[in-house]
C-alpha cells in the first residue's frame, strides 16, 4: 500500500511534520540521506517561544533532558558595550546540539508511527503538462538501487539546498545578501547559562554554552574579500574556514581569552550562501517546508522556531490535501506562514541591515550605552518570550 505522505528530510521540520501526520493516522515515510545522529551547523539554541511550541506538541521532555537551560542573552557591540538581557522569570530557552536535538525528534517521529528510510532523493516524479504539473512521488537511491516511491503528497523538508525545490526551479540563491557561516565546538573555561551575540560591522559571532565545558562558536559574515578582511584583520579567505574563525576570535577581546589558541573539539563546519528565495511554489502534490520554502540566516535564533512551526503547518496542509484535494491549499499555507512568521522576518531583516551598516552599528552601540533597556526588550522579543509585569 503506498504512503499517504512522503517527507524528504528528517531534520526538525521533517520530523515534526511526520509526528503530526502519524498522530493523525496518516501513512507517512521520512526519507533522509544522512545517518543519524549527525552534526549540523547551527546556533544550537532553542528560544523560549520554540520551547513552548515543543511543549504544546508534547515533544519537549526528551530534548530538555539533554539540553542546558538558558536564562537569557548577552549582546555586545563595538566600543566595549555589553548588555545582559534575562528572559521573564517563568521562561527559559535551551541550548542543545543539533546532533542531539535532531536525533531526539527523529526517535519521536518513529515512535509515533512514521516509517524511516535512509536514502538519497534524486528528483521528483512529475506527471502532467508543464501548465498543470503534479508531483506524484520521488526517485531515490538506496542500498537496493534506484527506485520510485509514490504518495498522495510530498513535503520537501530537505533544507536550504533542497533537491526538490531547486530541481523543480522553485527556489534560488538571491544575489544579496550572500552570507556564510562557520561554526565549531570549543572547550570553554566559563560556565554560563546565557547565550551570547557579539555584533560588529559586517559580521556577528554567536556563542552557545552546551554544558560539559563545551560551547558552540559560530561566525556569520559576508562573502566579500574586503568585508572579510575588515572582519578578521587578516588576509585569510573562504578557502580557509578554520583560519577565518580563528582570526575572528582573536580579534575579539571578550572571546580570545576563552577560545583563542584552542583547537576545536571537531573540525569547523562552513555553510553558505545562507539566503534562499522561493521563486514559485504552487505545484500540486508538493509542499515546501521551512528552509526549502525560503531561508534567511536568523541571527536572532529563530531558525528552530521556523522549523518546528513550519513543519507543523506543512503537516496540516498535507492532511487537508488528503481529505479535500489540492484546491487552494498552497494559498492557505502561504497565508498561514505569513501570519506566523512575517513579523519575525521583518525583525530579522531590520537587525541584519543594521549589522551591515557601519553607521548603524555605531548608532546601535551608542543607543545600547545610554538606553540598555531597549536592548533587553529586543532580547525578549527575539526569544519570543513575553515580558512579565
Amino acid at each position: 500500500m503506498p504512503d499517504d505522505v512522503l517527507i524528504v528530510g528528517a531534520g526538525p521540520a521533517g520530523a515534526v511534520a511526520a509526528i503530526v501526520l502519524a498522530r493523525a493516522g496518516a501513512r507517512v515515510r521520512l526519507l533522509e540521506r544522512a545517518a543519524f545522529p549527525r552534526d549540523k551547523l547551527c546556533g544550537d539554541t532553542i528560544n523560549p517561544g520554540t520551547l513552548g511550541l515543543l511543549r504544546r506538541l508534547g515533544l519537549a521532555a526528551a530534548v530538555e533532558q539533554r539540553g542546558l537551560p538558558i536564562d537569557g542573552m548577552i549582546v555586545t557591540g563595538e566600543g566595549g558595550i555589553a548588555v545582559e538581557g534575562r528572559y521573564p522569570v517563568d521562561q527559559r530557552g535551551l541550548a542543545i546540539s543539533r546532533r542531539d536535538f535532531d536525533a531526539r525528534l527523529l526517535e519521536q517521529a518513529i515512535a509515533a508511527g512514521a516509517a524511516f528510510e535512509r536514502v538519497a532523493v534524486r528528483e521528483a516524479i512529475v506527471d502532467g503538462a508543464d501548465i498543470a504539473p503534479i508531483v506524484r512521488g520521488v526517485v531515490v537511491d538506496g542500498s537496493g538501487g534506484r527506485r520510485q516511491l509514490r504518495a498522495g503528497a510530498v513535503i520537501a523538508a530537505d533544507g536550504r539546498r533542497s533537491t526538490l525545490a531547486f530541481g523543480l526551479r522553485l527556489a534560488r540563491h538571491p544575489p544579496r545578501p550572500k552570507r556564510w557561516a562557520i561554526g565549531a565546538y570549543f572547550e570553554d573555561p566559563i560556565r554560563s547559562t546565557f547565550g551570547e551575540m557579539h555584533i560588529r560591522r559586517g559580521r556577528y559571532i554567536g556563542v552557545a554554552p552546551l554544558g560539559g565545558g563545551i560551547s558552540n562558536v559560530c561566525l556569520v559574515l559576508p562573502w566579500s574579500g574586503g568585508a572579510m578582511a575588515r572582519a578578521t584583520s587578516s588576509a585569510c579567505d573562504f578557502r580557509d574556514p578554520p583560519g577565518l574563525l580563528r582570526n575572528a576570535i582573536a580579534a575579539e577581546p571578550a572571546l580570545r581569552g576563552r577560545f583563542g589558541g584552542r583547537v576545536p573539539v571537531r573540525d569547523p563546519i562552513m555553510l553558505g550562501p545562507l539566503a534562499v528565495d522561493v521563486v514559485r511554489g504552487d505545484i500540486a502534490g508538493l509542499l515546501l517546508a521551512v528552509d526549502a520554502a525560503g531561508f534567511i540566516d536568523p541571527m536572532t535564533g529563530d531558525g528552530l522556531r521556523f522549523a518546528v512551526r513550519g513543519g507543523e503547518l506543512a503537516a496540516a496542509a498535507a492532511l487537508e490535501t488528503l481529505s479535500h484535494g489540492w484546491g487552494g491549499v498552497h494559498a492557505r499555507l502561504r497565508a498561514a506562514r505569513q501570519l506566523e512568521f512575517a513579523s519575525k522576518w521583518r525583525f530579522n531583516r531590520t537587525l541584519r541591515a543594521l549589522v551591515s551598516s557601519s553607521v548603524g552599528v555605531r548608532a546601535a552601540s551608542a543607543g545600547a550605552r545610554f538606553a540598555p533597556g531597549i536592548v533587553r526588550k529586543l532580547i525578549v522579543q527575539a526569544g519570543d518570550a513575553q515580558a512579565v509585569s
